[in-house]
């Protein structure tokens, strides 16, 4: 095999954003990828019926379009288009009325009622402060370069989804609030809950929460395009079981979570550093359902047929309920839904006429008990009719998501809990959290800092530790 000067493992949004910052900085990097096909969390398919285009794992992209990284990259040029619906979110009632977050501060607010003044006090100096925070929050522990404004940031955002609920009193700003923090996928009265939410919210605003045109496949693919045109190579169908597989190199940064770290490299960690993987948690798991639909969700709320993702759980109350509930192992008969319905505004995911949607509650990790009932149930209560434009449907329980992506550990598609525990500390505590205890490795998932999501700044910021390690060279500039 040829010499490489790295070699990154993986081709999702952060082993693609580690290979395009190392080949951007003059290195001959290989990528590699154990699939046939790029893209880890980023790919589409046909799941159910020929012409029903689904995305098989991430779906609505706040984050790609907000990347710091991704930003700088030349992506459109490479073919990819994002889409952004009318509403970001909708967050509809059994009352039938629905709360939404739209791109207008001003308009969220004001449809908030009562909770106008404390949504803009909240969320107002976010929004404008968060250009200059973004590369930040989305890092390692490190002293900002806004340090007030992450202060400022900080106090709300390592408070409990709940704790902060306290402020809100209308059943609309509750609930829209308790749908984004339960992105976090956990009890909404851990502490850091907050901060996922308020990050959703911040960037709605100022760039809203886009589909890419034809499926989350094109953002690998745009990535993939632009890698190779720096001169880099991308190798599939080859998967990694041990560090003795790869040509020669002098850094290899790995997209994956610590189990498989282990199963890699463990021989070559210290032990220290092997007890640290070795007791890193993994979160609740995801059991997921697509559909090929006859017409278009209806639901009874109009906020909700204008936007791309409607979460599923009514009052903020239901909703830590069902989250607290599966976190104690259990499966809510009601879970909160997250839902996608990507074709009411992009065309090319279905026939002329008919639609996908996309959806996934959490639950145990490694359940394998079936929630295509509950899941449907939700949508039903919400959008009386639904059941009956199904034409067919597509199942992953979480034994099936990590056969399909090894990452998702037990159906965790966050790369671990991202709790206060392992906050900054995933996915041990070190000086980097990139650098593993070996010489020359790096880790680069989303099992270091800033967890899950698709904006690939996990990726750059090992690429940059290890730019500095083993080349001396420095990393790309984020602008």
């Amino acid at each position: 095999m040829a010499e490489y000067d790295a070699v990154v493992v993986g081709t999702g949004p952060n082993g693609l954003a580690a290979a395009i910052a190392l080949q951007q900085a003059g290195l001959q990097v290989l990528l590699l990828e154990g699939k046939d096909t790029i893209g880890g969390g980023l790919r589409s398919q046909e799941l159910t019926l020929p012409g029903f285009v689904h995305d098989v794992c991430s779906a609505i992209h706040p984050l790609a379009v907000g990347s710091p990284f991704f930003k700088t990259l030349p992506l459109r040029e490479h073919g990819l288009e994002f889409l952004s619906p009318p509403l970001s979110a909708a967050h509809p009632f059994d009352n039938g009325t629905a709360a939404a977050l739209r791109p207008s501060l001003q308009d969220t607010a004001e449809a908030l009622g009562l909770d106008k003044k404390v949504y803009l006090d909240l969320m107002k100096p976010l929004v404008e402060s968060w250009p200059g925070l973004a590369a930040d929050v989305l890092g390692p522990l490190r002293f900002p370069k806004h340090p007030l404004d992450m202060a400022a940031f900080g106090l709300n955002a390592l408070t409990s989804a709940t704790h902060l609920a306290k402020s809100f009193k209308t059943l609309e700003a509750r609930g829209l609030w308790a749908g984004m923090a339960a992105h976090s996928i956990q009890p909404l009265s851990n502490l850091t809950t907050s901060a996922i939410g308020l990050v959703l919210m911040a960037v709605g605003h100022l760039q809203g929460w886009p589909i890419p045109k034809g499926g989350s496949q094109q953002i690998a693919n745009a990535l993939a395009s632009y890698f190779t045109r720096l001169g880099g190579k991308i190798e599939t169908g080859f998967y990694v079981t041990s560090l003795d597989q790869m040509p020669s190199r002098k850094a290899v940064l790995l997209d994956v979570t610590p189990k498989q770290l282990l199963e890699i490299a463990g021989e070559k960690l210290s032990p220290i550093y092997r007890n640290q993987l070795q007791r890193y948690r993994y979160g609740m798991g995801v059991f997921k359902v697509d559909w090929a639909l006859d017409g278009p969700i209806p639901f009874t709320a109009p906020e909700c047929r204008q936007a791309g993702t409607v979460h599923l759980g009514n009052t903020l109350e239901e909703i830590a309920a069902s989250e607290q509930a599966t976190a104690n192992g259990q499966h809510p008969g009601k879970p909160f839904v997250l839902l996608a319905q990507q074709s009411l505004f992009d065309g090319t995911r279905a026939p002329a006429g008919k639609h996908t949607a996309w959806a996934y509650c959490h639950v145990p990790n490694g359940s394998t008990v079936d929630m295509t009932a509950a899941i449907e149930g939700q949508v039903e209560r919400f959008a009386p009719g639904f059941k009956d434009l199904i034409l067919a449907r597509h199942t992953m329980n979480t034994a099936q998501m990590q056969a399909y992506n090894p990452n998702y550990i037990g159906g965790d598609i966050n790369g671990g809990i991202i709790d206060l525990g392992q906050l900054y500390t995933r996915p041990a505590l070190r000086w980097s959290p990139y650098q593993t205890s070996a010489k020359g490795l790096y880790l680069c998932s989303s099992s270091t800092p800033p967890g899950g999501g698709v904006h690939g700044m996990c990726g750059y910021h090992a690429a940059r530790r290890a730019l500095k390690d083993a080349f001396g060279l420095p990393a790309p500039a984020l602008g």
